[in-house]
């Protein structure tokens, strides 16, 4: 049975409800060569981060997946800080952003080194935190993935072949996500195993439908920032229209604990989606087309697969 690895233990979907695929509790973007991050402590975080996740957790969330990779400030010692301190089980990810913020060892890392050091981060655990990595996280360049990128792209298809562990990319073009499709079949991947994140920012719903096609998992992830409900809401029809309701993901891309920014900035709540969107999606699709959506896909996605 398919397990979904957290940092509460690994848990089946019997143990869960609605979980958010797309959040942050964590994350530093801003000038790259000061490494805030790396001072940033557990309590201060905490103290922000902490009445959020609550309210979050009395919305009805169950789980959050944390989508801070390697280059933009992670900090797993502090996400599993965060749930110790709510009791909410976090999904943390092994995986590389994009450039300008990819760090230099992974610049002058192999495929192989690279490959070598997500599979001990999905099996081993995630630096000294004793909680493994359940997902890779990684990024494209907006005007396509770059050399160094496809390395790494490379790298976690490998990764993903020998765990079972799905890849999400932080991608903005439906022709740069059929380009990383392209890439994860050529190592011998499963296009089941990606997700393109951010899928809302291309405007050709034709491409949504192409990728989700393919098999890969469509993610509609600013839910209650510029876009308009009624904008997600037709493009979820649409895809359960066209029979694909079992390839999207919902959610919101909040948080976060921002340790370039005064206290830590002001974070956005993660309860938009449960008490604003959600009653809305569930007027227009069902009740149970809205749980599939929250509560199956999600688990679906991100619990980890057998090997191949």
């Amino acid at each position: 049975m398919a397990e979904l690895i957290t940092t509460q233990g690994t848990l089946r979907s019997d143990d869960l409800g609605l979980i958010l695929p797309h959040e942050h509790v964590f994350v530093d973007l801003g000038p790259i060569e000061e490494e805030n991050w790396r001072d940033a402590k557990a309590a201060d975080v905490i103290e922000l981060m902490g009445p959020e996740v609550e309210a979050a957790m009395s919305a009805g969330v169950t789980c959050l997946v944390e989508c801070t990779p390697t280059g933009v400030g992670r900090r797993a010692d502090i996400d599993v800080a965060v749930s110790e301190a709510t009791g909410l089980p976090l999904v943390l990810p092994t995986g590389i952003y994009r450039e300008p913020h990819i760090p230099d060892w992974a610049r002058d890392a192999s495929e192989t080194e690279i490959r070598e050091w997500m599979v001990e981060e999905l099996t081993e655990g995630i630096e000294n935190t004793g909680v493994r990595a359940a997902w890779i996280k990684l990024a494209s360049s907006d005007d396509g993935v770059t050399e160094i990128e496809e390395k790494i792209l490379r790298a976690a298809a490998a990764a993903g072949a020998e765990t079972g562990a799905l890849i999400g990319s932080h991608t903005t073009a439906g022709r740069i996500a059929h380009d990383q499709l392209d890439v994860i079949e050529d190592v011998g991947y499963d296009p089941s195993r990606f997700v393109w994140i951010h899928t809302q920012a291309e405007d050709d719903p034709s491409l949504h439908r192409e990728v989700a096609e393919r098999g890969a998992w469509i993610e509609y992830d600013a839910i209650g920032g510029e876009k308009s409900d009624a904008y997600y809401l037709d493009r979820i029809e649409s895809a359960l229209d066209a029979g694909l309701g079992d390839h999207v993901l919902l959610s919101m891309d909040r948080g976060w604990y921002d340790p370039s920014a005064p206290g830590g900035g002001e974070p956005d709540p993660y309860t938009y989606l449960p008490e604003t969107f959600l009653p809305k999606l569930s007027d227009v699709v069902g009740e149970d087309e809205t749980r599939r959506l929250t509560h199956v896909n999600p688990f679906q996605a991100f619990a980890r697969r057998r090997t191949r």
